[in-house]
């Protein structure tokens, strides 16, 4: 609006009182009738950002007004990491209540909302990032022909695709596990007294320690 010498009227910005002109003002919301300079909102969004109390939903700094802020109506305003920063929160917003679950690949790690439904856990599933399969229960890469019981009693830095096959190919030729060194055994002759390179003795058959006496062991 101009006044009577053609001059825009400068209007406060609601922060900082500052005088500003109608090209500097940034309204942060279409029901909020108030105005405020670019370093006064990008500041306000900033701290309820960095608040630790949700900071999804941020209102007008104006006690009197109850109207909440737009991201995109602000983000003139903002820096890109700030705009950003805000965006991720709404969306991670919409996922409250729900259970989540993340891509196990490393270079990936997409964030999901499992499907669940009251039912039981879906266990394949495919990350919508990536576009390749893993175990939304285990929460590793998927693990065709193992069990989920068999994936949990693995240690974890025993979960890559390379030892899952291992284990496959291990349970397929009924290998053994030595209890101390984990090391697969197979055994193609001889009895079942087992002597690891770690010094520790057990059952080919049953898995435990070597007893001098080892009766009523279901492999013998």
């Amino acid at each position: 609006m101009a006044g009577a010498d053609g001059a825009q009227q400068h209007h406060p910005c609601s922060i900082c009182m500052e005088p500003m002109a109608p090209s500097a003002a940034h309204r942060g919301g279409a029901a909020c009738t108030h105005a405020f300079c670019g370093a006064c909102l990008s500041g306000h969004v900033r701290a309820k950002l960095e608040c630790g109390g949700g900071g999804a939903v941020v209102r007008c700094p104006d006690a009197s007004c109850a109207a909440t802020l737009d991201p995109e109506l602000c983000r003139g305003a903002l820096p890109s990491e700030v705009f950003e920063r805000w965006c991720a929160k709404l969306c991670e917003s919409l996922f409250l209540g729900a259970r989540r679950t993340y891509c196990p690949f490393p270079d990936c790690s997409e964030m999901m909302v499992a499907d669940d439904d009251g039912e039981e856990c879906v266990t394949q599933s495919e990350c919508h990032g990536c576009r390749r399969l893993f175990c939304a229960r285990c929460a590793v890469p998927w693990h065709a022909g193992l069990t989920c019981e068999e994936i949990a009693r693995l240690g974890e830095g025993e979960r890559e695709r390379e030892d899952l096959l291992l284990v496959k190919a291990a349970r397929e030729g009924s290998w053994k596990r030595c209890p101390r060194c984990r090391f697969y055994v197979e055994k193609s002759s001889g009895c079942l007294h087992i002597t690891r390179r770690c010094g520790y003795e057990f059952c080919y058959g049953c898995g435990q320690q070597w007893q001098l006496i080892h009766d009523g062991c279901p492999g013998a």
